[in-house]
Order: structure tokens, then sequence, then C-alpha cells
């Protein structure tokens, strides 16, 4: 009983309707019986409708037939049953409509006044199936996101957190309201590789350090996402095709690395660390940065000019802007990112 009621409450919660749909019902019934009852009391079914009507709406006309004492206790009646249920019925239509029209204004002025207050967070343009699972990940990850979509989209995450636009993503307006330009990434994940292409160049112009992530749905796509200004283009049905490849002929080595990268319980992930010209790395070997003696992560690889170099040696010498991939507990990897950070 207590899981049904539950139900209940939530089912009334999401849909702002359902009293005016019972409303609505029960005066469908009223309209019924009294029909129904005035045709016994003598009326053809027209009049009696009419006088249904009449009655319930207190509009005064007179009475249609000849009126004696049942039609009298009938419309008496009818007058309290009917009456009160067409009130209650239109006013919670008001109230649905005004509570419903107020309350969407009123969330949509503090959403923006958040995102006007946001700075370094991340725009995500689409809330497909690919933009849910993407907001969801990155809010585990304690990120800032703002998703841009032309429609306010069903059951939305019941989370503050949540930071919805609704408004074409292709609009530099709309870009500009999500804050893009005080934002440090960019990820667009329509279904259209047009779209997609035009939102890349457009945020571009608008903010030129932006990070920028794109879908691609079709290969073709890739290089001109990439020419027009992303920084990196993923192809869903590329990644789908082979995680089910590896899943097939490395099916531990595949999951192994989908529990560092998702699980946030598990001991071990990987991590990203930057190299600037002020960190105590810059211009040392990694013998001489003792990193894995020092914090215990192990250095996989090293991202230098768009490349990576695996397994580097001791001697090799870390420069300004490189990316140090590295594997090991969370204290372990914040040591890392604090050993990068000092002069």
């Amino acid at each position: 009983m207590k899981f049904k009621s539950r139900a209940r409450s939530e089912k009334e919660s999401t849909d702002p309707w359902r009293r005016f749909r019972a409303g609505v019902s029960v005066l469908g019934l009223v309209l019924f019986g009294g029909t129904s009852g005035y045709t016994v009391l003598g009326l053809n079914p027209l009049d009696a409708f009419y006088q249904t009507v009449i009655t319930i709406s207190t509009v005064g006309y007179r009475e249609v037939g000849d009126v004696s004492g049942s039609y009298q206790v009938f419309t008496v009646l009818l007058i309290l049953l009917g009456t009160g249920t067409a009130l209650y019925t239109l006013s919670v239509l008001i109230e649905t409509m005004f509570e419903g029209r107020l309350d969407g204004q009123f969330r949509r002025q503090r959403m923006r006044r958040k995102i006007n207050r946001l700075n370094n967070h991340i725009v995500l343009c689409g809330y497909g199936q690919m933009g849910r699972a993407i907001e969801e990940e990155l809010l585990k990850d304690g990120e800032v996101v703002v998703v841009v979509d032309l429609k306010e989209p069903d059951n939305l995450p019941d989370s503050s957190r949540h930071l919805l636009l609704v408004g074409d993503a292709t609009d530099d307006h709309t870009l500009l309201q999500a804050g893009l330009n005080s934002a440090r990434t960019l990820i667009i994940a329509l279904d259209s590789d047009i779209d997609n292409l035009f939102i890349a160049l457009t945020a571009r112009a608008i903010n030129s350090d932006l990070f920028i992530v794109a879908r691609a749905n079709k290969p073709a796509a890739i290089p001109k996402l990439l020419k027009v200004g992303a920084d990196r283009v993923v192809n869903p049905h590329q990644i789908g095709g082979a995680r089910v490849a590896a899943l097939v002929s490395h099916p531990e080595v595949a999951e192994f690395l989908d529990v560092v990268m998702q699980d946030g319980e598990f001991e071990v992930r990987l991590a990203e660390t930057s190299i600037t010209d002020r960190s105590v790395f810059a211009h040392r070997s990694l013998n001489d940065c003792a990193i894995r003696t020092i914090t215990g992560a192990n250095v996989l690889a090293v991202r230098r000019d768009g490349e990576f170099i695996t397994n580097p040696s001791r001697h090799f010498e870390l420069l300004p802007g490189d990316l140090l991939i590295c594997l090991g507990t969370a204290e372990q990897l914040e040591a890392v990112a604090a050993q990068a950070l000092q002069r």
C-alpha cells in the first residue's frame, strides 16, 4: 500500500493536468446523469441536456417543461452537485495554467541567473540519449554542465545541479546565453553533422580558447569538424563497434579499462596532468622527477604535439605543453598534480 501511494504521489507531481482530467471526467458524469434524469422526468434528450447545462452553469434561464415536485428536487440536487463540480474543474484549470506558467518562468529565470554567474564550466549541446549519458558522467565527476536543447525534455533529472537552457544551439545568442564565452569546454552531441559543424565553427569564433569535443555521425564528417575548430571528434558508432570487438577479443582487458575509467569505487584510475613552463617537472627527465618514488603513481604515456609516447624511458625529458597519463589511486594522482604545480 505504501508503494502504491508513493507511486501515485509521484505521478501527480509529474502530471499537473491529472486533477483537471479527473474534474472533467466527473463533470461529464454529472452531465450524463442530469440529462438522463430530466429524460426520465419527461423531457426529450435535447431539452434534457439543455436543462442540465443551464442548471449547472447557473445562468438563470427558465426551466424547460412542466415543473413538478420531483423536477424541483432533482434540480436542487443537480445544482448542488453539478455547480460544485463545474467550479472545481474551472478552478483547477486556472490554477494549473497559472501556476505552471509562473513556475516555468521562475525556474528559467533562476537557471539563467545561475548560468550568468558561471565560469570555467562545460556547455553541452544536445540532450538525447548520448547527451544524457554525457551529463550523468560529468556530474558524477563534479563538473558544472549547462545543457542546451531545442525543447525541455520530459523526466528531467531531479537535481539542483542540472542546468538546462531551452534554445537553438546553432544560434549565436543561445550559445552566449549558455556562457560559452566564459566556458572551458564545449560538447556538441546533436544528431545532425551539419548542425555540429556549424556550432563548432561558431563556437571557435566566440571563444578561441575553448576545448571542443564534437560528435560525428558519419566518418566523412570527422576531418571537417577538426578543420572548423573541434579539438576532438567522436564517432559513437565506431567506438561502439570497437568496444564490442574488444569484448570479444580481449574481454578482461576491456572490462578492466571500463572499470578504471567509470567505476568511482575502484581504487586505481587513470588521469592526465599538464606540464606548464612553471612546473617543477619542465625540462627534467622522468628519472629526475621521481614521480613513482614520490607519489607512487605510474607514468603510462606522455602526449606531445598530438601524439602519445607510450612507456617513456626514465631519461625522457618533459617539456612545457606535455600531458602526463598516469595510473594510480586518487591520492597518488592528486599528488602528481600537486607536484606538477610546484616551481
